[in-house]
C-alpha cells in the first residue's frame, strides 16, 4: 500500500471487535512513532500501552465517563495508549517561546500520527482522544507530578470495515501557492 493509500484509508474507529491485540503490534506502532520528527530532536513523548484488561476497563470507566461520556466507546477498545508530554530540549523550548508556538504539542501530534498510520497498516483501528479525565488517568498510570497526558489513542480491530468517504475540504480550500 502506498503512503497516500494508507493516509486515505485511515479512519477514526469507534466500534471495536473483542479480538485481542498483540503487544508486539502495539510496540511496532510505538516504534513508528519513535521515528517521528520533533523540534531540536527533543522527542518529548512517552507512550503507555494499557492492555491489561482490568486496568484498561478501570481506566475506561473512570476516565471516559462524565463529562467525557461521548468518548465512552473507548471502554470497548482492547487497548488504550496514553501519550505523555515529556520535557523538551532548551533550544526547542526557547524557540517556542520566541515564536509563540508550543512545539512539544506539535511534536506529540506528529508522533501520534505516525502511531495511527502504522496501526492502520497492521489492520488496527484507532481513535485519537483529547477529552478524558486526565487527572484520574494520571493517577491510575502512576504518571509523575508535573507531567501531562495530552492524548489517548483507543486501539483495536474494527468491528466492521470503514465505509464511505471522509468529509474533506476540497484541495482548493486548503492550498495556495506563493501567497495566501
Amino acid at each position: 500500500m502506498s503512503f497516500l493509500e494508507l493516509a486515505r484509508s485511515r479512519r477514526s474507529v469507534r466500534s471495536f471487535s473483542e479480538k485481542a491485540l498483540k503487544r508486539e503490534d502495539l510496540e511496532l506502532c510505538v516504534e513508528a512513532a519513535r521515528h517521528a520528527p520533533s523540534a531540536c530532536n527533543s522527542q518529548p513523548w512517552k507512550f503507555i500501552i494499557i492492555d491489561d484488561p482490568g486496568l484498561k476497563n478501570k481506566a475506561g470507566e473512570e476516565c471516559f465517563g462524565r463529562p467525557a461520556g461521548f468518548n465512552n466507546f473507548a471502554c470497548s477498545a482492547p487497548a488504550l495508549i496514553a501519550l505523555v508530554a515529556e520535557p523538551v530540549k532548551f533550544t526547542s523550548w526557547a524557540g517556542g517561546k520566541a515564536m509563540g508556538t508550543d512545539f512539544r504539542r506539535i511534536d506529540l501530534g506528529i508522533a501520534c500520527s505516525h502511531f495511527v498510520l502504522q496501526a492502520r497498516e497492521l489492520g488496527i483501528g484507532t481513535c485519537i482522544l483529547g477529552w478524558f479525565d486526565e487527572k484520574k488517568l494520571r493517577r491510575l498510570l502512576s504518571v509523575p507530578r508535573g507531567k501531562k497526558i495530552e492524548l489517548v489513542i483507543a486501539a483495536g480491530y474494527p468491528r466492521r470495515p470503514a465505509s464511505g468517504d471522509k468529509h474533506l475540504k476540497e484541495k482548493e480550500e486548503i492550498l495556495s501557492c506563493n501567497a495566501y
